[in-house]
């Protein structure tokens, strides 16, 4: 079965109802003139019985003790840094640059999705909550919120878009094995993660006093984006540390994709704060530049959206020239999401963070090159986070080092990849280059007409 938006008011499609952005919060619920909690009131009671919680959390010794504790023996934290062996290629940087992979693939889960769904699994039990439910694109958050529901006890509902359903089967098949209900969304405007959302505030409105919306990026109302901030920050902690430790420095740049933007904001977290040698370290955002930012065919809001509220918040998104929501695309379901998380905006307006887009085509030559030469298969979204840093390395004159958050593994995206890729996979990715894909045409025939989960 698939379930359609046309059962839902409109008003709930976009979450454009906008509570009085001066209301009184717990939390600065603002990046700038970024966030807010734009939503229909009935939302409001949870979202500040949800911040209330965070706060108390916060405070309590047994609640850090737990969620370390769950962070170093379920998840397996602290994960490595690995320095790519073969990467540069001799001519494209090689004795210039040097590459180092913050290796969040290797958490149980295989992404950094299990940070943040650990501490507010945590949340939801504090606030007596018995059922979760996530949206998810490329299937990794929702795998993180089935693993945890069944760690704690708890029902769990996971939307996913239809074409996502259709790319992502091995992640589908995975959060049913934990007993997950996937449930497919019809994507009318094109947008799988955006419609998820969608459904999946409905599903919240209807259902508040047992369940707990996890959302699955550092977007949304506050205190969404701060408190996914919060638990995703363990990655620029140990990062932090490990650069030091291993090269007697900071990184010169932290890299990292960006769709609705929580590995990266994890990923620069650290590094935003008053510390000695932060200035100086180079944050640099990846949007899916699909087939191209001069083309309509990317998930790049960074660079082609204007600021309006979408899914509770005030933020940058894709509009069309009567500001409708359009559809984005990526590659990477992860990434294909028209809008991008507040603090996200905020530092791209300071100056403090740098966005940049990267193909469809370029993640995927990435991904093949990651494979082939490091034998580390990277997620799709990761892979435009690796093109990037490629790039970097190509151009670099002076001797530079570079932290690429390696945000998941890509085995759900290996049978995708083999249609994607078709000839190409068995050839060497340095001397066949990749330069165009027919994404959309490998969707068409991966998404079969009443495709269900």
């Amino acid at each position: 079965m698939i379930v359609s938006r046309d059962c839902f008011p409109e008003s709930l499609h976009t979450m454009t109802t906008p509570a009085t952005p001066t209301r009184q919060t717990l939390l600065d619920a603002y990046f700038g003139e970024y966030g807010g909690q734009f939503v229909p009131e009935i939302l409001l009671p949870a979202l500040d019985e949800l911040e209330r919680a965070y706060v108390e959390a916060l405070e309590d010794p047994t609640f850090k003790q737990e969620l370390n504790d769950l962070y170093t023996n379920y998840l397996g934290r602290p994960t490595p840094i690995t320095e790519c062996a073969n990467l540069p290629l001799e001519g494209q940087g090689r004795g210039t640059a040097r590459i180092f992979l913050k290796r969040e693939d290797l958490v149980h889960g295989g992404a950094h999705k299990g940070n943040q769904t650990i501490g507010q699994a945590l949340l939801a039990k504090r606030l007596g909550k018995t059922r979760l439910i996530a949206e998810t694109g490329a299937g990794q958050h929702g795998t993180a919120i089935a693993m945890v529901a069944a760690l704690f006890g708890m029902k769990c509902t996971v939307y996913m878009g239809a074409k996502d359903v259709a790319r992502q089967q091995p992640n589908v098949y995975r959060m049913r094995l934990m007993g997950a209900e996937v449930v497919a969304v019809d994507e009318q405007s094109g947008n799988g993660l955006s419609s998820a959302i969608d459904v999946a505030i409905n599903d919240w409105v209807n259902n508040l006093e047992d369940t707990h919306y996890l959302l699955g990026t550092a977007a949304g109302p506050h205190p969404f984006p701060t408190l996914v901030k919060r638990f995703h920050s363990v990655i620029s902690r140990e990062s932090r540390e490990q650069m030091l430790e291993r090269t007697g420095a900071l990184p010169d740049a932290v890299v990292a994709c960006v769709g609705g933007g929580s590995n990266a904001i994890g990923a620069f977290a650290q590094y935003l704060e008053d510390q000695p040698g932060n200035d100086t370290v180079r944050l640099i955002g990846v949007e899916p530049a699909g087939y191209g930012l001069d083309t309509d065919l990317n998930g790049a809001p960074i660079h082609e959206g204007r600021t309006t509220h979408l899914h509770g918040s005030n933020s940058y998104a894709l509009l069309d020239e009567d500001g409708n929501l359009r559809n984005s695309h990526s590659v990477s379901a992860g990434l294909d999401y028209p809008g991008v998380g507040p603090e996200h905006a905020y530092l791209k307006d300071t100056g403090r963070a740098e966005y940049v887009g990267a193909t469809d085509a370029e993640a995927l030559q990435a991904f093949r090159m990651l494979s082939r030469y490091e034998g580390i298969i990277p997620a799709l979204e990761s892979s435009h986070a690796l093109a990037h840093a490629l790039k970097m390395a190509a151009e670099a004159t002076e001797p530079i080092n570079i932290l690429v958050n390696l945000s998941g593994r890509g085995d759900k995206d290996v049978d995708y990849v083999r249609q994607l890729l078709g000839d190409h996979a068995a050839l060497d990715p340095a001397t066949d280059v990749l330069t165009e894909v027919d994404v959309l045409g490998v969707l068409e025939e991966l998404t079969p007409q009443g495709v269900t989960a």
